[in-house]
């Protein structure tokens, strides 16, 4: 699938509310970011997540097994900025599909080939799917995924995801895992389409720390993301 063919969120501002799995992977494809928040304060959560928002991330995921992550996802999709999108991460079960989905997640994250890629499809909801090996990166898709999740993407590096992305070039990669300031070209150059930052982006602002380090570190990596644009001269060719 080439992002060219997909419609733009920056050029369809109406649809900033409504998150199709098109939409997800066009605006992946045009910031090369995405947000993880895992901490141990859902309050603290939400607030790092609407601060990654304000410098310029568009995608917050929130992962389940934050305390109190469904709340924390309701204030993020209250305050959320036009354009700007929430979701959860660690969600394995139908159940936890039920449950993003009343809380107003906007996207669906997993970290293995769990039965919520299938139901989330089923439901419309895009869905990042975990996966590490060809086998699994195949069997994703094939459940209805959006895009790979390719976790733990430190235990390939770059180079992995090279040599995975040969059979599969329609496959949308997305690196997270490990991924900090100084691998995130790597990746990029490899052929992901965004990188997942967890701790390297927040360290311990979700769970009530230095919010004001974590927005210096996520100008950097908006910074970093705009540099790579800028030199590739245009949006990944998948």
């Amino acid at each position: 699938m080439n992002p060219d063919q997909i419609v733009s969120t920056k050029e369809n501002p109406d649809m900033a509310d409504t998150l199709t799995p098109e939409l997800l992977l066009a605006g992946i494809c045009e910031t090369r970011l995405v947000a993880i928040v895992r901490g141990t304060d859902g309050a603290a959560a939400a607030k790092a997540g609407l601060a990654a928002m304000a410098e310029g991330f568009r995608f917050v995921e929130i992962a389940l097994t934050t305390p109190d992550a469904l709340e924390a996802i309701r204030e993020v999709r209250a305050g959320a900025p036009a354009g700007c999108f929430v979701g959860a991460g660690t969600v394995l079960t139908v159940q936890d599909v039920d449950d993003v989905a009343e809380a107003g997640g906007q996207f669906i994250v997993t970290p293995s080939l769990a039965e919520s890629i299938a139901e989330s499809a089923r439901r419309g909801i895009p869905v990042l799917a975990g996966a590490f090996t060809p086998s699994e990166a195949h069997e994703a898709m094939n459940r209805g995924a959006t895009a790979v999740k390719l976790f733990p993407a430190s235990a390939g590096g770059p180079g992995y995801l090279k040599a995975l992305r040969d059979p599969f070039p329609g496959i949308p990669f997305i690196a997270v895992g490990g991924v900090g300031l100084g691998e995130a070209t790597g990746y990029w150059e490899a052929g992901a389409i965004a990188v997942g930052l967890g701790g390297p982006l927040f360290g311990d602002a979700g769970s009530g720390g230095d919010l004001a380090a974590m927005r210096e570190r996520a100008r950097g990596f908006v910074g970093l993301a705009a540099e790579f644009g800028r030199r590739a001269g245009a949006e990944i060719s998948l």
